[in-house]
């Protein structure tokens, strides 16, 4: 029986449709089918609170924000359709998986937690995130891991299995950013696209394949991932594979390059007297 205890108040502008809250063994299950983005997040929020540990979203169609500012190492919650902008945004400690895409901003300044995406991903993926792990299954857009950056134990690291278009890495300030190029839906189109690293003064992306000079930012050097690396890189991709159901040894059967920014003030000269 659906539970009815969840009440939202009608937004002005909007066909209200309550969303249905049900039980089903250890699993709370919400029905978002026709649900203003705004409704469905206050009853996220208040089954979370009430003590729910795994949440079941289902026919999710664009609804923004979800798991914004949800706090909560125990919490998990699956996400059933196309999750719209902003989903994770502030984002402490949960672990949400889609099963299906993600509009733009998935963990933006996202603080810890984990998110995986069994699909493709929009834009700004990761701005200014400061934890935590995104995994995206396929191709993404432009500006993906902009500004992502880290403080002393607190590391982001974002995965995609796709490919990227322009900006990737753009005005980067730490984490680790990865880049796989196999899961497209773009076999014709280049690994990823203009101005990669652009900006860059902090972190490290690691591309499987080739990328040529033109295409990075002046302030990135390019080289063969060493030993070194791949130690660092190689547990980031098991714990990928595993939640993607994908082989580690297809993925390390391919070499890796990195980039990493020349200087960590490419653009003092602009701002302040050296």
């Amino acid at each position: 029986m659906a539970q009815t205890k969840y009440k939202t108040e009608p937004i002005e502008g909007y066909l209200h449709v309550a969303p249905e809250v049900r039980v089903e063994g250890d699993i709370t299950v919400i029905n978002s089918n026709a649900v203003y983005y705004k409704e469905l997040n206050e009853v996220i929020r208040e089954v979370v609170a009430g003590g729910a540990k795994h949440l079941r979203i289902e026919n999710v169609n664009g609804q923004r924000y979800i798991g914004t500012g949800l706090a909560g190492k125990d919490v998990k919650i699956e996400v059933h359709g196309t999750a719209g902008n902003d989903m994770t945004m502030f984002m402490d400690g949960p672990t949400i998986e889609v099963f299906g895409n993600a509009q733009d901003g998935v963990g933006n300044t996202m603080n810890a937690g984990r998110v995986i995406v069994h699909g493709d991903a929009g834009d700004v993926l990761g701005y200014g995130m400061r934890g935590g792990r995104v995994y995206i299954k396929g191709d993404v857009g432009y500006r993906v891991g902009i500004h992502m950056k880290a403080y002393e134990s607190l590391v982001p690291i974002m995965v995609v299995g796709g490919k990227a278009r322009d900006f990737f890495g753009e005005y980067m300030a730490g984490g680790m950013l990865v880049l796989l190029g196999m899961n497209t839906q773009f076999a014709e189109q280049p690994l990823v696209g203009s101005f990669l690293g652009s900006g860059m003064h902090g972190g490290t992306i690691y591309i499987r394949g080739t990328v040529e000079s033109w295409q990075c930012g002046k302030e990135v050097g390019i080289a063969e991932a060493n030993e070194a690396d791949m130690a660092e890189l190689t547990p980031v991709l098991a714990d990928y594979c595993e939640a993607q159901g994908m082989d580690l040894e297809e993925v390390l059967a391919e070499p890796f390059i990195k980039l990493t920014p020349f200087s960590h003030r490419p653009y003092g000269k602009l701002y302040a007297p050296m």
